[in-house]
């Protein structure tokens, strides 16, 4: 059986659009229509067998110079033709001049025989003005393909940088191709996906063909192969499949972490691939772990940690001077690791910790974070290692003062402070004789606190500790009892500040 000719690397044209060019007066006798008949190209040829200058997808144009004069007894027309068709030709254009004045009935016959568009070019049509024009016409394909790439680029790009990138990529992807897209973890089980679901025959062979990419290179050491038995072929980075006419696709994600990225779409072309390929980009480095001497240090570090190290004495792996705390929390959804490690690569620091609905990084102190879409962000005061939990408290308070004011992004003020007048002992202290009725209740304390930096707003005290504002009203109504202080008073409430600041 021979090969099918590989179509040349251009954007097809519809045979149509060649068709309604009304200067060319072009008119087709025979053979199949409709969107699916394209062209690559055009190609002029007087050989009686074109197939050794075919490359597959041409609109073949002719004036007959080569026909015998009794081919219209013989079979000359059906070998002609099926020549053609098996060099992949698209179609044929017949000139009835200067050589014929008709097309030839036997050659209207054996296109219609063998499914080839045969085309009738008019006297006054020059064929370097029909090849003029399929370029033409695949040069705007041309130019429509690469705009089409370039703003899917750009919405991918978008969407890897919101909080939730993992969904919004395969959205985006599914959307640009016109199918669907889905992302397998490494056992198999689909995480996310996006776009109309196929119907369960397709669903189970893209499943079946992400296997094809994630099965391992080399065999486990728990089963060595023997010195005779070859070595297992590396598995492909990526395979295509088609099932109940959907295409489909499969693309291996980072370096052998086992995320596959799966496609299923009713069309594919050069694009589409394009596109899927810069979306398994993204998605690689949203999913993959990069395991290096600064990820070496981070483990070392933690380890350490856990083994009853100090803060102070495990920061020179994570390397020197001061640093920053982050707190982060999304304007819609609950964040989830990717989304963490997303946020972390935005704001340029791998150290992230995702803990319920707020999202914490630490950041080098000379890196001065920026606002992140959808998200709010409190930011600290540049803190040398024993200070890192004073920090953290910072970011959180800050943050909560982000939420309330409907902030992107609100920095813990750095201005020298009056309890930098008296001996640290001195002002706590202080704190602890205002503060006493209260400072054991930690409720109490957080809600006063807040209700304080917001100048008595209820309603943003209430937003910034997601607590309904009566609640508000009974927290700093029990404080003012058990302080026994008038909270309308400006006085009463600057001590107030300074103590709680000293807690």
């Amino acid at each position: 059986m021979s090969e099918t000719p590989a179509l040349p690397p251009t954007p097809p044209v519809p045979l149509s659009a060649l068709l309604a060019r009304e200067d060319l007066a072009l008119r087709q006798i025979a053979g199949p229509s409709g969107p699916g008949i394209v062209l690559h190209g055009a190609h002029t040829s007087e050989m009686s067998d074109p197939y050794p200058y075919l490359l597959g997808g041409e609109l073949l144009l002719t004036a007959g110079v080569h026909i015998p004069v009794a081919a219209g007894s013989g079979t000359y027309f059906d070998d002609y033709v099926s020549r053609i068709v098996a060099a992949g030709g698209a179609a044929l254009g017949f000139g009835v001049a200067p050589v014929h004045d008709t097309v030839p009935r036997a050659l209207v016959e054996a296109c219609e025989a063998y499914g080839l568009p045969l085309l009738e070019v008019p006297p006054r049509t020059t064929f370097s003005g029909v090849a003029r024009a399929v370029w033409q016409l695949i040069a705007r394909a041309r130019l429509t393909e690469l705009r089409r790439v370039t703003e899917a680029q750009q919405s991918l790009a978008a969407a890897a940088a919101r909080p939730d990138p993992v969904p919004s990529v395969l959205r985006q992807l599914a959307q640009r191709v016109g199918g669907w897209a889905v992302l397998y973890g490494p056992d198999g089980a689909r995480i996310a996906a996006a776009g109309r679901a196929p119907a369960d025959e397709v669903r189970e062979a893209l499943r079946e063909l992400a296997r094809v990419v994630r099965r391992p290179s080399r065999p486990s050491p728990s089963s060595p192969s023997s010195p005779s038995s070859p070595s297992p072929s590396p598995a492909p980075t990526s395979a295509t499949d088609a099932v109940a006419g959907t295409h489909l696709s499969a693309y291996a994600l980072g370096a052998g972490q086992g995320f596959v990225l799966g496609i299923a779409a009713e069309h594919r072309d050069p694009a589409d691939h394009t596109i899927a390929s810069v979306a398994a980009v993204l998605l690689s480095l949203l999913t993959g772990e990069h395991h290096s001497g600064a990820g070496a240090a981070r483990s070392s570090a933690l380890v350490r940690l856990l083994l009853g190290a100090e803060p102070e004495a495990v920061a020179p792996l994570l390397g020197a001077g001061s640093r920053r705390v982050v707190h982060a929390r999304p304007d819609a959804q609950v964040p989830d690791p990717v989304a963490a490690s997303a946020l972390g690569a935005a704001l340029g620091s791998p150290l992230v910790d995702l803990a319920g609905d707020v999202v914490r990084v630490l950041l080098p102190a000379d890196r001065e974070p920026a606002p992140q879409p959808g998200w709010t962000l409190g930011v600290s005061a540049p803190a040398d290692p024993p200070e890192w939990p004073a920090a953290d408290t910072q970011a959180a308070r800050a943050l909560a003062r982000a939420r309330a004011t409907r902030t992107a992004l609100v920095r813990h003020g750095g201005r020298p402070a009056l309890a930098d007048l008296l001996p640290g002992g001195e002002a706590a202290a202080h704190a602890r004789a205002v503060l006493g009725p209260v400072a054991g209740n930690t409720a109490l304390t957080d809600t006063l606190r807040t209700w304080l930096s917001l100048h008595g707003s209820w309603d943003r005290t209430a937003v910034a500790l997601s607590v309904h504002r009566n609640t508000v009203r009974q927290r700093i109504s029990r404080c003012a009892a058990l302080l026994n202080a008038d909270m309308d008073d400006p006085d009463v409430r600057m001590e107030l500040w300074f103590a709680l600041r000293q807690l």
